[in-house]
């Protein structure tokens, strides 16, 4: 039977953890808290040297947890970092729903990972429960495009397949699949000219950019395709035709020959709009991550659905449509999904969880070890 998740002590530990300020490339305060943790319960932790490629301030973590029987070996993952930073966080616990009082992110995303993670090793160690090898991989530089994962020093990790705690409700679902994401950075030039005096001698970069966006195919493509533009700058005062306008837009797909197609189309509509406006254009696409996708069948899916079914928890299978450290685990060849852990409305300021996901999420991980180290290492 699997242990009960100490409610208050969870509690607690998700509100520390959402306490500590950790934008991305900031994530040491959290790494040493963590790591004092886990020291505290006679663990090793080893931090890698991705901070030298990310530019931040602590690589990631790596903590090994020897079995005390034979098992397969798993890994458990969440990251270190939030989208944004909340230093001046104030958590606000109303009708079983933890949340702030609305002037910043709660930081649940990842912290509501983290916390079951880190229970789950409380609960193993306090209560000596059998289990088979485990491993924590806690990665920063997450929320900017999986930087830390993919810096990570991958033969630091020897668990055969593992579980990325990390996307909303409802808690038991398992991601299997998720897209492709290519990101474009363009800068369009036109020609500056006084806008009262001359405007019929400036070319407007502002223009050519909105003549662009209002041409393009934005939003759901299709059930497998997304694309937005996200960010634009330009211009230095409303007196002058804007010479210079930067774009940064993306795309992305769960099918590689729908994501080559919606970036050429995007590619298209940039040089058209320009070259109609006699203004240039630079366009760079760069690939933040590669897609995965995993099979019903396949051990790590089957382990997820079987330890779950210990607990009474009930699972769907779902695809993605965001990127995780999952695509950089699957793409070095370490089958991982993505696991529901219940966090809400996340990257806004109204990001909540209930606390019966929290529990619930901790109450998985806990039976996908403990069922790990029931099952064939062949």
């Amino acid at each position: 039977m699997t242990p009960k998740i100490d409610v208050s002590h969870l509690t607690n530990l998700f509100q520390d953890l959402c306490r500590i300020n950790t934008p991305p490339l900031k994530e040491k305060p959290i790494a040493d808290y963590v790591q004092n943790m886990l020291e505290g319960m006679g663990l090793e932790c080893i931090r890698d040297e991705a901070h030298i490629a990310t530019g931040g301030d602590c690589g990631n973590m790596i903590v090994n947890i020897p079995g005390t029987k034979p098992g397969v070996p798993i890994f458990l993952s969440a990251h270190f970092d939030t989208v944004e930073p909340n230093p001046n966080v104030k958590i606000v616990i109303e009708n079983g729903v933890i949340k702030t009082d609305g002037n910043s992110i709660l930081g649940a995303d990842d912290k509501a990972g983290l916390a079951a993670i880190l229970e789950t090793v409380h609960v193993l160690m306090e209560n000596k429960i059998s289990h088979g090898y485990i491993q924590l991989l806690l990665s920063v530089s997450e929320e900017i495009g999986l930087r830390g994962a993919a810096n990570m020093n991958h033969d630091l990790i020897k668990a055969r397949m593992g579980y990325v705690l990390d996307t909303g409700p409802p808690v038991g679902a398992i991601i299997y699949t998720a897209p492709t994401h290519d990101i474009f950075e363009v800068d369009f030039r036109g020609r500056a000219a006084h806008a009262g005096f001359e405007p019929e001698n400036g070319v407007s970069a502002i223009q050519a950019a909105a003549l662009a966006i209002s041409k393009m195919n934005l939003g759901r493509i299709d059930e497998e395709t997304t694309a937005n533009v996200g960010v634009i700058q330009g211009g230095v005062a409303t007196n002058v035709i804007p010479e210079c306008v930067t774009l940064r837009a993306e795309a992305r797909s769960r099918n590689r020959d729908k994501l080559a197609a919606q970036v050429e189309h995007m590619s298209a509509v940039f040089r058209s709009a320009a070259k109609e406006l006699g203004a240039s254009v630079d366009i760079r696409v760069n690939r933040e991550y590669e897609s995965y996708m995993l099979r019903e069948d396949d051990p790590v899916i089957g382990l997820a659905k079987k330890a779950a079914e210990s607990i009474g928890l009930p699972t769907s299978l779902r695809a993605g449509g965001g990127g995780s450290d999952a695509n950089i685990y699957n793409r070095i060849g370490i089958p991982a999904c993505v696991l529901g852990t219940g966090m809400r409305a996340v990257h806004t300021h109204s990001e909540h969880i209930l606390i019966d996901d929290l529990v619930r999420s901790a109450q998985w991980a806990l039976a996908i070890c403990m069922t790990a180290a029931a099952e064939s290492v062949a």
